[in-house]
């Protein structure tokens, strides 16, 4: 039967490069797609760029171009990124469109109707002349430890010193140059602690399938037991100056990027609906019997698994099929690093002349169906690409179609279909269709490539090129390459949608149409004709990856200057260091006594609220409900493991006397503690946490 399917992957934001992390989750979606497509299922796969938001409007500025310029110019660089590694949207779109504008009016609307929409006052600072509230990016003023002009509203350029917007001396609007007041604005908040939500999320996200299993355990843990109520309202709306959405009726009022990037896909698809005369609630009403899946990185769970599939519901629309979700990825063992040059580009590896379809073959053999990170171990990128794909696959028609062209005017004899290879491709060809279909990809590459092995026994034991020595074999030689070049058909269909372009080659030269999937139950009939062979694919040369790895690090020297974020990270450290020192007095102790360490004061502490901090890569601000010590904000270096919405209703353990240290972003009142390995050999990074029981405010000793 055939499966009407929509499949999307996360939106890439319009402010930055598409790097080999990317590309992971996208060449993972793209096997999958094309897999659906080869077995004969209407599947449609759309994306788009997020475009939306403060970082946008600040790179645009910066650049003296508009937002629209700017999100423009991004996405003819990001679809030029993917086509080059031929990942195949249907539609490759942006949230800034009308169709996305449509939906999710419509989608606030609904939820508004419903009693979702809560309005509350929050105060921050404004531009009196403007009538405008102001980023702290748009206050300038005097810095407070130097002196130096014209500084921002969160750290100086000149000193590199980090303070806070209310720090600053004779402060001035950015825009018009008066004077900020701190003032309060209404900002509206979607109630995802209404019961309502609460008890559909209970139901969806433990519903048998929907989500891998450890995102199901990870969301019990966000959602808590039936008695509890951890989920907090989620901010959904921005204050002018911001590049989005204004809000129906709330002039002023802009849709936090996060509320329209998911609604993104649904703006793609309407667009798509539009151009192919497809009818978009088919997939999209509440009783749609179309599957739609969300393949997306694991950081952003918490939108995808709670806040999307809420909206959705409340809004009068489907849910999602299933949300995938993916790991990180890793380069040689370690996060990607410019100084090591392993921060790669998609557009840097395709300028080096690396084949897109080495990296392609590579993922798939790494990826499985779990939100484990997976390694590009460069030496070992270098080995299986030339060992499978060359040593193994390609080597299978290069041994063997020089001779049919040459000796037989490339016509094929019957090919003997009770060869070993052939039953063996057919006993386990649903094996890897079950893999494909699981996105158990990993487990699909080493079936097919123990398969491709007894083809080569079979090639060896036959020996093509000891035939055509001997006088009088001439149909041994034809029947020994037809067997072999029907092989290579075979392998050619199992591998298509890991290699599109090697496959369309191969289709090429064997003269047959695009192949399908049901293709490999077949074989080439006596008399068919090949082309003439020409070159497949290349091995990858070590020097290749030494000049990828040499470009990417020339890219650092842009990046060598303090800036704001790595002043906040090194006060960060520096504060762990404190508490080392204060545990252990000098620093030569190579023993601390039992008063030492009762002299670190450490406690269990909930974390009321987690949010992102604007400007730094690695930090957190956390509030901590420390019981009968109060609530304490904390700014802790996590933000590269864990996201921040996640962590909220989360027990973990905090040092409560640690001295106060006025840091860019604000006062830190202590620190939480966490895992990693000091050589830096293993990546992560691992925040503790107590046995169930344990409470705020309890003392650990």
């Amino acid at each position: 039967m055939t499966r009407q399917i929509l499949v999307t992957s996360a939106l890439p934001y319009a402010n930055g490069a598409i790097h080999l992390g990317h590309l992971v989750e996208y060449i993972q979606t793209d096997i999958w797609v094309r897999f659906q497509k080869m077995r004969g299922h209407e599947c449609w796969y759309v994306c788009a760029d997020d475009t939306h938001g403060t970082p946008i409007m600040l790179r645009a500025e910066q650049e003296g171009i508009t937002p629209e310029a700017l999100i423009e110019r991004v996405h003819g660089e990001h679809a030029r990124d993917f086509a080059g590694f031929l990942v195949g949207f249907d539609n490759y779109y942006t949230t800034h469109s009308e169709e996305t504008r449509a939906c999710a009016n419509e989608i606030y609307t609904r939820l508004q109707a419903a009693g979702l929409i809560e309005t509350r006052t929050i105060e921050q600072y404004y531009d009196p002349l403007k009538q405008m509230f102001l980023p702290d990016r748009f206050i300038k003023g005097e810095c407070p430890k130097c002196g130096a002009h014209d500084q921002y509203g969160d750290n100086c350029e000149s000193c590199g010193s980090a303070y806070t917007a209310s720090e600053l001396k004779n402060p001035y609007s950015a825009v018009s140059g008066a004077r900020p007041e701190l003032r309060q604005s209404e900002h509206f908040f979607f109630r995802l602690s209404d019961p309502r939500c609460q008890a559909f999320l209970r139901r969806w996200t433990q519903s048998e399938g929907r989500l891998q299993h450890e995102a199901a355990n990870k969301l019990q843990e966000w959602l808590g037991s039936e008695s509890e109520n951890r989920l907090t309202d989620w901010d959904i709306s921005r204050d002018s100056p911001y590049f989005g959405f204004e809000i129906p009726d709330a002039p002023g009022k802009y849709f936090y990027v996060w509320l329209d990037a998911p609604i993104g896909y649904m703006g793609a698809f309407r667009n798509l609906c539009a151009r192919n005369g497809l009818d978009f609630d088919a997939y999209w009403r509440p009783d749609s019997t179309a599957e739609l899946y969300h393949f997306i990185g694991k950081d952003i769970l918490y939108f995808h698994a709670l806040f999307w599939p809420a909206e959705l519901e409340h809004a009068g629309y489907r849910t999602p099929s299933k949300v995938f979700a993916h790991g990180f990825l890793t380069v040689d063992g370690a996060k990607m690093s410019k100084s090591r040059g392993t921060f790669i580009t998609a557009e840097s590896y395709l300028a080096q002349g690396l084949d897109p379809e080495w990296l392609r073959y590579y993922y798939a053999a790494k990826l499985s169906s779990s939100m484990e990170d997976i390694d590009l171990n460069l030496d070992d990128f270098i080995a299986r690409v030339n060992s499978d794909l060359v040593g193994k696959f390609v080597n299978i028609a290069s041994r063997s179609a020089g001779f049919i062209v040459k000796r037989f005017a490339g016509q094929l004899c019957t090919c003997d279909e009770s060869l070993p290879a052939i039953q063996a491709i057919r006993e386990r060809q649903t094996a890897i269709a079950d893999h494909y279909e699981a996105r158990e990809f990993g487990k699909a590459i080493r079936e097919i490539m123990a398969l491709t092995d007894l083809a080569n026994q079979y090639v060896d034991s036959v020996k093509p090129w000891e035939l055509a020595r001997h006088e009088g074999r001439a149909n041994e030689l034809q029947a020994a390459c037809s067997n072999a070049l029907n092989l290579f058909r075979l392998f050619a269909i199992l591998l298509k949608p890991v290699l599109p372009a090697l496959s369309a080659k191969a289709e090429t030269f064997l003269n047959v149409a695009p192949l399908v999937w049901e293709d490999s139950r077949t074989v080439l009939a006596a008399g068919h004709a090949i082309r003439t062979y020409q070159h497949l694919l290349s091995r990858v040369d070590k020097t290749q990856v030494e000049g990828l790895l040499a470009a990417n690090r020339e890219s650092l020297a842009a990046t060598l200057q303090t800036s704001p974020q790595r002043h906040a990270e090194q006060q960060e450290k520096a504060a762990a260091g404190a508490v080392v020192q204060a545990a252990i007095g000098a620093s030569d102790k190579p023993h601390i006594s039992l008063d030492d360490f009762m002299s670190v004061d450490l406690r269990i502490a909930r974390i009321s609220e987690a949010t992102p901090v604007d400007g730094a890569d690695k930090l957190v601000r956390l509030l901590l409900d420390v019981g009968a010590l109060g609530t304490r904000q904390v700014f802790a270096g996590i933000k590269t493991a864990y996201d921040p919405a996640k962590l909220v209703g989360r027990l973990t353990m905090m040092v409560a006397n640690l001295a106060p240290r006025k840091m860019k972003f604000g006062l830190s009142e202590g620190m939480v503690l966490a895992a990693s390995d000091p050589d830096g050999q293993m990546p992560g990074i691992f925040l503790l946490s107590p046995d169930a029981g344990a409470e705020p405010g309890m003392r650990v000793k």
